[in-house]
């Protein structure tokens, strides 16, 4: 079988709003582009990226029930059966999913598990309930039994090493495909907000979901010491459960006129563009793709050195400042002097060429072509 005659399902629990989705959407595209039969596979066909499915790209609902991981299984096993795709890939999968329908449907598939997230980190923010607990055993057991591994990052690869006691070597490193033609279209609309017109105050921005791993308590403090200095205001986009907590921080230290959370954003890329700058303030992470993001559109940088992506993304400070984890005090101080020295834009903008979709899908294609030969 030759790469030009493969089939590939991309397989997801569903497209929600996060990094990881967006890129195996944009995975997804890729491979359809090349003019792979493409698959995108989802265990329930909802979240805010459903609507940017290309029409090049099949997408398949297996509409899971409850328990979701057995009738997620079960029905992924049926769409192996079915299709029967050269290779699958699969992303968010920590109870290896892909594998159980692969062995379960006997067919000659081979599964490639896209590791998307900094697993150590993600296990810790879940180790109270039981399910957290056998997390990391499933990913010990399960992820050396697939055909490849990928995994987002350098970090992400060791952290992964680490876990499954696996050589470094078996676990190939392709950084997120990002930086797509569209982003930079649609980071050329306008913005109506009227904090982007000419003559206002700096706007620092923050793009995730409202979650405990993205730590916008901390940015929302550093901003507190950022204005004590200057004139600025802070928005952030997205959505998630820690909105209500967020809030209650903006109204205690007084911040309701300078601080916005206006929600999710179909067009985040324009926000970035016309921001001062962009701030990932993360406990942890996979890559890192807002950072990526917020570089192709020209807008200076600072971000955590968290584990693992964003130090990398930035080649460990020459294209932005890093901060530590939870340091409101030094991580203001990495927005003030980047509000008075910021890097150009040209020099931003070429580094995030390595994380463009075109080569990025080179090396997603060279698995491909490897695994092909294989079968």
């Amino acid at each position: 079988m030759t790469v030009n005659n493969s089939s590939v399902s991309v397989f997801l629990p569903a497209l929600a709003g996060g990094g990881a989705e967006r890129a195996m959407l944009h995975l997804a595209q890729g491979f359809a582009d090349r003019g792979l039969r493409t698959n995108l596979v989802l265990a329930e066909a909802e979240g805010d990226y459903l609507k940017q499915v290309p029409a090049n790209v099949r997408l398949v609902d297996l509409k899971s029930k409850f328990p979701v991981v057995l009738s997620k299984t079960r029905a992924l096993q049926r769409h192996l059966q079915q299709e029967q795709p050269t290779v699958l890939f699969s992303a968010l999968d920590i109870v290896s999913s892909a594998l159980w329908a692969k062995w379960s449907a006997r067919v000659p598939t081979r599964v490639v598990m896209c590791i998307q997230t900094y697993l150590s980190g993600q296990f810790q923010e879940h180790q109270p309930n039981t399910m957290g607990k056998l997390r990391p055993k499933l990913v010990r057991w399960l992820y050396p039994k697939s055909d490849d591994l990928v995994a987002a990052s350098q970090g992400t690869a060791e952290d992964l090493a680490q876990i499954t006691s696996l050589p470094l070597e078996r676990i190939r490193v392709i950084y997120n495909p990002v930086v797509t033609p569209e982003v930079l279209e649609k980071s050329q609309e306008p913005i109506a907000h009227p904090w982007f017109l000419p003559a206002e105050p700096p706007v620092i921005l923050g793009v995730g979901r409202l979650v405990s791993q993205k730590d916008f308590f901390t940015l929302i403090n550093a901003f507190a010491l950022v204005r004590r200095q200057r004139p600025a205001r802070l928005m952030i986009l997205g959505e998630g459960e820690q909105r209500p907590q967020l809030e209650r921080l903006i109204r205690e230290l007084n911040l309701e006129a300078d601080v916005s959370l206006p929600g999710f954003a179909d067009n985040p890329y324009a926000y970035m563009a016309h921001a001062s700058v962009f701030v990932l303030s993360s406990k942890f992470e996979g890559f890192g793709n807002v950072v990526a993001e917020a570089m192709a559109t020209g807008t200076p940088i600072v971000s955590t050195d968290c584990p693992s992506g964003p130090a990398e993304i930035l080649d460990y400070g020459t294209y932005g400042e890093l901060a530590p984890v939870a340091d409101p005090p030094t991580l203001a101080k990495a927005i003030l002097d980047t509000l008075d020295h910021p890097i150009h834009a040209t020099v931003l903008k070429r580094r995030s060429l390595e994380f463009s979709t075109d080569r990025v899908i080179d090396q997603y294609m060279e698995v491909l072509e490897r695994l092909t030969h294989l079968t």
